[in-house]
Formats: structure tokens, C-alpha cells, sequence
């Protein structure tokens, strides 16, 4: 009975995802990151605090793939995201979501579908002034 009860408190936290939209020789892509959180981010400072390193692991990841052939964002300033989203509903709707923005290219409707299901969502910008900062959107 302990595994199952550990289960179902594993499915309260929240799981941190940095979201690369990019486009690399003519196709969508969608690299992910991520890690589970011990309490729910509640602003857009927490938000780059606790997720500075997935972001970093996620661009070195998207700079390393640069080297097979040129990569450009996909959606401008909104084209790296992170999101705080439950484990069932990364579980269940992450991947479908992925798909259908992979398929569509419909950034708007991707991210009103992460509204509807996260917790938070954050466009990921750098400034000059405020190096590496996090916008609620």
C-alpha cells in the first residue's frame, strides 16, 4: 500500500518544464525540459530562480543540435517558455499538445492550451540590464 500512496502524492507536484519552440531546416520543433518541484511556484521571480537551470540545460541542449544545421526561434520573444504544470496533466497533455503545435505551427492556440492546463506559464526573455529574466503570460 506504501507505493501506491507515495504515487499519489508524487501526482500533487508540480512539474517545471522549460519549452524551446524552434525551427531547424523547415520543421517545428519542440525540445522540452525538466524536473518536479517540493511547492508551487507562486511569481516571476521563483519562476527564474528555481528554473534558471533547466533553461540553461535546455539552450545548451538546442545550441549543441545548432551544429547539425542553422536553427532560428519560432515564435520570436515567446519562443522559450516555461511552464509549471501538475504531473498528471504533463503526463496526459504535454505530449498532445506538443503534437498538435508541431503539426499546426499555432503558437497563439499552444500557448492558451498551456494556460488552460498549467499552473503558470512564463515567456523566458534576456535583457541587457536584467540578464535572464521570466514574464507571466
Amino acid at each position: 500500500m506504501l507505493p501506491k500512496l507515495w504515487f499519489l502524492k508524487m501526482l500533487e507536484y508540480p512539474y517545471l518544464i522549460a519549452i524551446a519552440l524552434i525551427e531547424q531546416e523547415g520543421k517545428r520543433l519542440m525540445p522540452l525540459g525538466g524536473k518536479s518541484l517540493s511547492k508551487h511556484i507562486k511569481n516571476d521571480q521563483d519562476s527564474i530562480t528555481i528554473g534558471q537551470t533547466i533553461i540553461q540545460e535546455l539552450l545548451l541542449r538546442v545550441f549543441q543540435r545548432s551544429e547539425e544545421l542553422p536553427i532560428k526561434r519560432s515564435y520570436g520573444e515567446k519562443s522559450l517558455l516555461l511552464v509549471q504544470v501538475s504531473m498528471d496533466k504533463m503526463q496526459e497533455s504535454i505530449p498532445l499538445i506538443k503534437a498538435e503545435w508541431i503539426k499546426s505551427g499555432e503558437t497563439e492556440n499552444l500557448i492558451y492550451q498551456l494556460n488552460e492546463i498549467c499552473d503558470g506559464v512564463w515567456q523566458v526573455l534576456f535583457t541587457r540590464d536584467e540578464g535572464i529574466h521570466c514574464k507571466k503570460i
